[in-house]
């Protein structure tokens, strides 16, 4: 070995020592007094407790142990997870500003650095992008009449694909996508797109691959060890690619806004941003610049489309599971609607049984198994330990949504969780599947309206069939870690 190894070596041996040292020192050191937890490893935390492809699970075995209130370690870093919907209310809701800010999510910050309404956990950006955002959406009639006839409008594109299929089994995912992409197309971007667009295609196919890689153990690796993964080989690098396509699709939307932009007309998202953006350009401090436009825009019109993509076409699953919840939401389809008119959400409100079968499926599906982080912001007291500030909170939504002291059958499917007595749609605080209190999802309403209007409409024209035999349709996810993602099947739809 010549002088040059040896120093190789050596300086090789002094970083390891480096890192071991820090990692000790990061976990063991002074950390507060954090909730309990299973010991953890230098450098490697509580990697080897685990599972692999079962993230979840193991999280909610752990959280069985240690309690409500419980620390894990993803590599050096410690995340406080809170369990239960009185837990998970309390720091979503009744202390909402102790834990305010965004917790981190590597695979994706690797991108955005801190940058967008979503993924920023800088207070000042997200209060003046979320104040900003909030306002511009409920301007272009987020929630409101003319949003509802968009909806409608699209769900009978939908009809229109989905006869083109003459009872064939489908898979459904893909033609399904289409219609809530249009929505927040015409929101985001001013206009809608044809089912057949290859840019449309393609741009629904990076969405989709890239939500799976980040709920899957690839995604989970990288939020463990984000600097090493970083250098390293897999599906993680094929999610970068897809997130940089998304990035450059919207950069081109954004040009072709500037070159028509009419500041006295205001046509979407991107134009009113593009305004802001004139206006505030001498401000040194803005935070309405190229960049946040660019990643706030892919934030919401990402959020957007999987949300309702997974959602429906979860949904048409479960109802082929459960082909006597399919029938009564039939005969109340029929006997309040008909077949000569499409749904409007005035409808809601005389059709209880499907009303709760709604509110049933977003429960079951239970999109966000984990939430989306929190982190403190500042020293906080929560259940007689000490989280220091900056420390990451997972508010874990599968234990709200199936949590028994607030639904009766927690586990299992049953529109039941939300009828009363008397076949009466009732409400429950514990249904919070896109979290709660002031962080929530701006398009929560939007969601809520899509899926009435959408489902009722296929519902009302199409008999959904399925060659499989009941009994053996899956309803697990296929994909359960940031977001629960159904096993792929086929449907036929029957005009009715």
């Amino acid at each position: 070995m010549n002088f040059s190894e040896d120093v190789s070596l050596l300086l090789s041996l002094g970083l390891s020592c480096l890192i071991l040292i820090f990692s000790i020192k990061k976990i063991f050191g002074k950390s507060g007094n954090l909730p309990p937890g299973p010991k953890p490893l230098p450098l490697l935390g509580n990697y080897l407790q685990l599972r692999k492809g079962d993230f979840v699970q193991t999280l909610l075995e752990i959280s069985e142990r240690y309690g409500d209130v419980c620390t894990i370690y993803l590599g050096t870093r410690p995340v406080v997870m809170v369990t239960g919907y009185k837990a998970v209310k309390e720091i979503l809701v009744d202390r909402a500003d102790d834990f305010l800010a965004r917790g981190a999510m590597p695979i994706f910050d690797a991108l955005y650095k801190n940058y967008g309404l979503i993924y920023t956990s800088d207070m000042h950006r997200w209060k003046e992008l979320r104040r900003f955002s909030a306002s511009t959406l409920r301007d272009l009639g987020f929630g409101k009449r003319s949003t509802e006839d968009r909806i409608r409008e699209e769900a009978a594109c939908l009809v229109a694909e989905l006869n083109k299929t003459k009872g064939a089994a489908v898979h459904p995912r893909s033609i399904l996508t289409k219609a809530p992409c249009n929505i927040i197309f015409s929101i985001m971007f001013g206009s809608r797109c044809d089912y057949e667009d290859k840019e449309l295609l393609n741009v629904l196919n990076y969405i989709y691959q890239s939500f799976v890689i980040a709920s899957s153990p690839w995604g989970q690796c990288f939020d463990m060890f984000p600097r090493m993964m970083a250098f390293l080989p897999g599906q993680h690098q094929i999610f970068f690619h897809y997130l940089g396509e998304l990035v450059r699709y919207v950069e081109k939307k954004v040009e072709d806004n500037k070159k028509t932009l009419d500041p006295s007309n205001i046509r979407d998202y991107v134009d009113a941003f593009l305004v802001k953006m004139e206006k505030e350009k001498m401000d040194p401090k803005t935070e309405f610049d190229m960049r946040n436009l660019v990643f706030s825009t892919l934030q919401i019109f990402f959020a957007g489309v999987e949300t309702m993509s997974t959602t429906l076409t979860y949904a048409l699953l479960i109802l082929l599971k459960y082909p006597h919840v399919l029938d009564e939401v039939h005969e109340e389809i029929d006997r309040v609607i008909g077949r000569n008119r499409s749904p409007k959400l005035q409808d809601r409100s005389r059709m209880p049984y499907t009303e709760a079968v709604m509110h049933e499926m977003q429960r079951f599906v239970d999109l966000l198994p984990l939430g989306v982080p929190r982190k403190t912001t500042k020293d906080v007291e929560l259940r007689g330990y000490t989280i220091p500030k900056d420390t990451d909170i997972f508010p874990i939504l599968t234990t709200v949504l199936k949590d028994p002291t607030c639904f009766p059958y927690p586990t299992e499917f049953n529109p039941q969780n939300f009828l009363d007595e008397n076949g009466e749609f009732k409400r429950n605080e514990a249904f919070m599947p896109l979290a709660a209190g002031k962080r929530v999802c701006l398009g929560e309403a939007l969601v809520r309206m899509e899926l009435f209007l959408f489902l009722v409409t296929i519902i009302q024209n199409f008999k959904l069939t399925s060659s499989v035999p009941v009994e053996e349709l899956d309803i697990t996810p296929d994909v359960s870690g940031l977001g629960n993602i159904p096993k792929p099947y086929k449907v036929s739809f029957t005009p009715r």
